[in-house]
């Protein structure tokens, strides 16, 4: 029976400085705020950029407290 793969925290979202308990909305904004304007603009990476902000909601949630409102199944 194969086990799940560990995934390795994201590096990119301490940096981010956010604390455990703000909202996913507000880990949205501080993800794209990230990246220069010329980033955001540029439509050929956005499917890059979508990656990108999922990548952030899923370091946040493991990084929630259990029972808080950003954390899924809530």
């Amino acid at each position: 029976m194969q086990t799940a793969p560990t995934r390795t925290p994201d590096p990119f979202y301490p940096l981010l400085g956010l604390s455990p308990d703000v909202s996913g909305f507000t880990v949205l904004r501080a993800a794209a705020r990230a990246f220069h304007p010329t980033i955001r603009r540029d439509p050929g990476l956005r499917l890059a950029r979508r990656r990108f902000y999922r990548q952030m909601l899923a370091a946040h949630a493991t990084a929630a407290p259990q029972g808080s409102p950003t954390s899924p199944g809530t």
